[in-house]
């Protein structure tokens, strides 16, 4: 029997987003929808905790009941609704605990007072939680055999969130995360200590060009990932590749001295990429 406060709950959060993501998700059979609406609800939920004005130790303790609830949805009795609407998918497609556990780690560290990234293996390591884990999510809903989706996950995840955290440079600056690893800065000579300083510091173009080339790279890696999977099962992410690509490229049109001049998809643009991958 579905539960229908779950999924009416879902629905709402899905509704209330109106992100590529959830754009994307809709040309998907009902079942399969329904599934990756509820992981992306439950993604929603624990970005909402990072995000949120607060104590971190306030946070890392919400996050932790989070952990507690995962633990009870593969125990068979989840308590929230987001957790009762992942009961069914979670059985039906096989999704990994450690997988949800791992976008939880990935919210720790974005509910940091103070963020900075030591190095680019950490970089990587954060957008393996945040991003390439909701593929790992995705991937079975979609229907994609593991050799095939592992690829998909780990390069478009590392593309996508690289192009977030270039285009959401200055928003992140104010709530004191700096993404950009501390050995990429240091070969620029960009201090790290104000967040909002190293954005203006004359070298730091530089050092978003090297970002950004690396956020291209992995875009050309999943699509030749993509390549070698089915076309059909795999269009929700052939699109959000669409979408992102594109945003980089504006990005890069753009550079990286105007950052407080946002950069995204007019309708045309999104309705072209809904044409041209959603339906064709």
């Amino acid at each position: 029997m579905r539960d229908i406060e779950a999924n009416a709950y879902v629905a709402d959060v899905v509704q209330r987003s109106g992100s590529s993501f959830v754009s994307a998700m809709r040309i998907l059979p009902p079942a399969k929808r329904e599934g990756m609406y509820a992981v992306y609800a439950f993604c929603r939920e624990v970005d909402d905790i990072a995000d949120a004005p607060g104590r971190e130790a306030d946070k890392l303790t919400r996050l932790g009941e989070w952990r507690q609830e995962i633990d009870r949805l593969f125990e068979g009795r989840p308590e929230t609704p987001v957790g009762r609407a992942l009961l069914g998918p979670v059985r039906v497609f096989g999704l990994r605990r450690e997988v949800f556990l791992a976008v939880i780690e990935g919210m720790e560290i974005d509910s940091a007072e103070r963020l900075r990234l030591p190095d680019m293996a950490a970089l990587e390591s954060y957008c393996d939680k945040v991003a390439c884990a909701v593929g790992r999510l995705s991937n079975p809903v979609f229907g994609v055999e593991d050799s095939l989706g592992e690829p998909v996950a780990v390069a478009l995840g590392q593309a996508l969130q690289l192009t977030n955290i270039l285009r959401d440079l200055a928003e992140d600056a104010t709530l004191n995360r700096l993404y950009l690893p501390h050995d990429l800065l240091v070969r620029f000579d960009i201090p790290d200590d104000d967040a909002a300083a190293a954005l203006s510091h004359r070298r730091f173009p530089e050092a978003c060009d090297v970002l950004a080339a690396l956020a291209a790279r992995r875009f050309a890696e999943a699509e030749a990932a993509l390549a070698r999977c089915d076309r059909r099962i795999m269009r929700p992410a052939i699109m959000m590749m669409a979408v992102y690509r594109r945003i980089l490229h504006k990005l890069r049109q753009r550079g990286w001295r105007a950052l407080d001049r946002p950069v995204s998809l007019g309708t045309a643009e999104k309705l072209w990429i809904l044409l041209r991958y959603g339906v064709l």
